[in-house]
């Protein structure tokens, strides 16, 4: 895949302030998409994310949508709009990356109702409906891009909600694969494993012993970064992929093999 391979191609990213979806954002903004860069709490680093991808040539705005509730997704398709003259002529959007996301939840012993309502919410309906209400918007050819995780196909019982809503999500993904076919649109999933970004430093970082198994967990032997990830969502969301559809591709280093 060639640079600014995304050149003229409007994106949307969920959770697009840190961690996985920052390094999305900017490598989407660095292959020549403009990038709308979506947070839920931390305006300061939505704005930084902007500014770096400004820093490397490219175009991006902050949009304020806090996902898990209802009208989450009209929300942030309102502020979209909002900017769609400056940023995004006639409203359109190329790529959506649903990347927003609870990253853990506890065990079956554990897990409250509200608890267990409130990671469906921000992991399943909103990604539902940033797609529902995306699709007059998503051009024909365009892409839809799910972040799930690796807990998808191996047993986890210590986060077992989180498991069972990447796993809908897969679901969901390869419904919109055959449901948007006909428009040229591709829908794929991107799973991967242990990532070392600020949801896991708490256990992670400065941690050896931790660094250490979570490396081993994986055929590659050593932690994932952000970057590992975004490099897959950008070959997705590029003409390289057109053919690719319907699939969950793993990212997670080899985890489980």
């Amino acid at each position: 895949m060639g640079t600014r391979a995304l050149e003229g191609k409007i994106a949307l990213v969920t959770g697009g302030s840190r961690g996985i979806g920052r390094a999305i954002a900017q490598r989407l903004g660095r292959d020549g998409a403009t990038v709308a860069v979506a947070y839920a709490r931390d305006e300061a680093a939505a704005n930084e994310v902007v500014a770096r991808i400004g820093a490397d040539g490219g175009r991006a705005i902050a949009l304020h949508a806090e996902l898990g509730r209802h009208g989450d997704a009209a929300a942030l398709w309102a502020a979209f709009d909002a900017h769609a003259d400056e940023y995004a002529p006639g409203g359109v959007v190329d790529i959506i990356v649903n990347n927003a996301g609870i990253g853990r939840s506890p065990d079956l012993a554990s897990l409250t109702e509200d608890g267990f309502d409130e990671v469906f919410a921000v992991n399943v309906r909103a990604p539902f409906f940033v797609v529902q209400q995306g699709l007059r918007r998503l051009r024909d050819g365009g892409r839809i891009i799910n972040i799930s995780s690796g807990a998808a196909r191996l047993a986890m019982p210590e986060i077992i909600a989180y498991g069972a809503t990447k796993g809908a999500l897969d679901t969901f993904t390869l419904n919109l694969a055959k449901q948007l076919g006909p428009r040229g649109i591709t829908a794929n999933s991107v799973a991967p494993g242990i990532i070392d970004t600020d949801n896991n430093a708490s256990w992670l970082r400065g941690n050896p012993e931790a660094e250490a198994g979570a490396a081993a967990l994986a055929a590659l032997g050593r932690v994932g970064r952000p970057e590992d990830v975004a490099d897959i969502v950008a070959f997705l969301a590029s003409d390289d992929a057109r053919w690719v559809t319907g699939r969950v591709i793993d990212a997670t280093g080899g985890s489980g093999l």
